[in-house]
């Protein structure tokens, strides 16, 4: 096998980062812009988010949300409107003072969210309990000015959707919020093979203007959390201060209470930092752009090009995302290259496979190969492509439990932190001083109250009060 392509990555345990950057560019995710904090998606990083949009797209309007577009610019005195959601975003907003060469009288945000856009609006739309719920997504760019910028993880121009919903009462708002977690936390697990811990964030990680903030935490290979999504209550704060009121059935005026949640294309950063490996990409079958790819051996010889594009288009036909190989690459090339961007299955076929109605399938994720009967090969293929997803999960899964700890002190959290690293459990009592003082003591923040709460009683790592609360701690992108 041809190795140019793997011995320009560096080894994932010498040097994380660098094997992330790595990945990103020799995999063709991803490309550098002349300012800062700006990338390009390249086709075969662009074709991962569309397969996270289109399947999530899909979930969203199967629990009866609609697209929508708002403007991209927010005037300064909108953004105003909600005092702690503003000063949240204030040190990330872009602002724009020109148009054309005229001085704007309110200057206008480039949107880091669209809370206020779309409090505007259903301030004009809503007015009667039977114009409740509303269910609203966006799928759109924000600019947020970080000062530190990765691929996927932290760009200031980055991809996402945002879900904003009203609904007439608390419990319906409490309910939309906890649907579209779970919604996140399945499509995590069950298309991107990425286990997931479900929880509350403290009141000092929640959203700026949310009355609560759920969340759903990945673990990665080294062992550092990335939250993936979040999901929001507001309550009737935002209603309140957007003048949003409704006719409700008893003839009162009320006020609607909000949610709001989303994901971005961190996504794709938490699928290499979870699955990847020193060859290279390593993507879960449901969402890779190439499932799987047909590769002629000694395709000179006569038949062998028509086998190969026989397979590819059998397998096109079943459903399964497939290409043909016909480039003049040797074989070698060919699978270091596809290695590389993490294609799930590799199908070989050559004349002696020919000659013996087979072919050769390579899973990603093992290297395993097996000779497979031409007969039946979509149905094979698909349960190989079933099979890969669940090893990875598993694998995901094995990496989270093994590196989880429970601890008993700031001390022994730093220790953990600074060495191995992973998630770190413990009790905790609440309060603000302690939670501050483990990220000072222990260089840890806080990643969720899970739901799946213990119920047993334990003393809080920093003050050693009595409390029954579990939470995870750890370092994170």
């Amino acid at each position: 096998m041809d190795k140019r392509q793997v011995d320009a990555i560096t080894a994932r345990d010498a040097d994380f980062a660098q094997w992330y950057t790595d990945v990103c560019k020799k995999a063709e995710l991803i490309d550098y812009t002349s300012v800062k904090g700006m990338f390009i998606y390249r086709p075969y990083g662009y074709a991962i988010w569309e397969n996270i949009q289109g399947e999530l797209d899909r979930r969203f309007k199967e629990t009866g949300h609609e697209n929508v577009y708002l403007p991209v610019l927010i005037p300064e005195s909108l953004l105003q409107k909600e005092k702690d959601h503003v000063e949240g975003f204030a040190p990330e907003c872009a602002w724009i003072t020109m148009g054309g060469s005229e001085k704007l009288e309110d200057r206008l945000c480039v949107r880091p969210t669209s809370e206020t856009l779309f409090c505007e609006h259903y301030a004009s739309i809503i007015h009667s309990w039977r114009d409740l719920p509303k269910l609203y997504n966006q799928w759109c760019s924000v600019l947020r000015w970080e000062k530190t910028s990765r691929p996927f993880l932290r760009h200031r121009e980055f991809l996402w959707q945002e879900g904003h919903t009203m609904h007439a009462d608390e419990a319906g708002a409490r309910e939309e919020t906890m649907r579209m977690l779970n919604v996140y936390a399945d499509f995590m697990e069950n298309f991107l093979a990425m286990p997931v811990l479900r929880g509350r964030k403290t009141d000092k990680e929640k959203f700026k203007g949310a009355e609560e903030t759920y969340t759903v935490e990945c673990m990665m290979h080294d062992h550092k959390a990335l939250q993936a999504g979040t999901s929001h209550y507001f309550g009737d704060g935002f209603a309140k201060a957007f003048g949003i009121t409704y006719t409700g059935k008893d003839n009162q005026l009320h006020h609607p209470h909000q949610t709001s949640w989303g994901v971005s294309t961190r996504m794709i950063g938490g699928i290499i930092m979870t699955h990847g490996d020193d060859n290279g990409l390593v993507l879960p079958p449901r969402v890779a752009p190439i499932q799987a790819v047909v590769i002629p051996v000694a395709q000179h010889k006569p038949g062998v090009l028509d086998a190969a594009a026989s397979l590819r288009d059998r397998l096109a036909a079943a459903g399964v995302r497939s290409k043909m190989d016909s480039s003049d690459n040797s074989p070698g090339w060919k699978f270091a290259e596809y290695e590389m961007k993490g294609v799930p299955l590799r199908v070989e076929i050559g004349p002696k496979d020919i000659e013996k109605d087979q072919c050769v399938v390579a899973r990603r994720d093992t290297g395993e190969k097996v000779s497979v009967p031409l007969a039946g090969l979509e149905e094979t293929v698909k349960k190989l492509l079933d099979a890969v997803h669940d090893n990875m999960y598993a694998q995901a899964l094995k990496n989270r439990e093994d590196n989880t700890f429970d601890i008993a002190s700031p001390e022994e959290a730093k220790a953990i932190a600074e060495g191995k690293g992973g998630f770190l459990r413990s009790k905790w009592c609440g309060a603000l001083e302690c939670e501050l003082a483990m990220k000072e003591r222990a260089g840890v923040s806080s990643r969720c109250m899970p739901l799946k709460q213990s119920g047993t009683e334990g003393a809080c790592p920093v003050c050693g009060k009595k409390c029954v609360t579990d939470i995870y701690w750890g370092v994170a992108y």
